[in-house]
């Protein structure tokens, strides 16, 4: 799969939303040779291994969620698929993406206002913001579990839930995180590696 209409065939979109996502896509391939925000020999594979990773996280979340937050945002996935996908189906949904590096924040701001996407990028390292809080939060390729929980904890209300992809070394993250922390995890085998998995967790806390 990697062309946006076989995206189209595995996720039910609008023509106006993949038009976006396609926009989206050409932005990526226009600034990756200057910054590196996907590894260049995923690019050919773009639809299924970004596109359609970060629309399986999507549907993942509860309809009625109005605020998402995803961490170390880097190009953009999940966090402006989902902001893409979110415009039609939910525009409530307000996405903030964190991402420390000042030109990949640039890209995202780009995208977003290109897009015109409910969404805002904070340009600053994950643990030095503590005014932002969701329903949601995301991180793709980012860190091991036990990090994760650390960071996003600033980020977290009560009724709070984490998506996290994961790969093969999911089960050894979770028994390490379980040495700090109590939460309730849901797998879902990811629709594009069948070595993959994504975690949705709720009741997160230390232990």
């Amino acid at each position: 799969m990697n062309t946006s209409k076989d995206f189209a065939k595995q996720v039910n979109v609008s023509r106006e939303t993949l038009e976006r996502l396609e926009k989206y896509a050409a932005l990526l391939r226009k600034w990756n040779p200057a910054i590196n925000l996907v590894a260049k020999s995923t690019l050919d594979d773009l639809w299924s291994r970004h596109m359609l990773d970060s629309a399986q996280i999507f549907s993942l979340a509860p309809e009625d969620t109005t605020s998402w937050v995803d961490l170390g945002s880097g190009g953009g996935f999940p966090a402006l698929v989902v902001s893409a996908m979110a415009l039609e189906s939910n525009p409530d949904l307000q996405m903030t993406l964190v991402e420390s590096d000042q030109r990949k924040s640039t890209f995202l701001r780009t995208v977003i206002r290109e897009l015109g996407l409910n969404a805002k990028v904070i340009a600053k390292r994950i643990e030095n913001v503590s005014d932002v809080q969701a329903q949601v939060i995301s991180a793709r390729a980012l860190a091991s579990l036990g990090q994760l929980f650390d960071w996003s904890e600033a980020y977290r209300l009560p009724e709070s839930i984490a998506i996290f992809p994961k790969g093969a070394t999911v089960e050894k993250e979770i028994k390490e995180a379980l040495a700090s922390w109590g939460f309730v995890t849901e797998k879902f085998t990811s629709k594009t590696d069948s070595q993959a998995t994504i975690l949705k967790i709720g009741e997160i806390h230390r232990v």
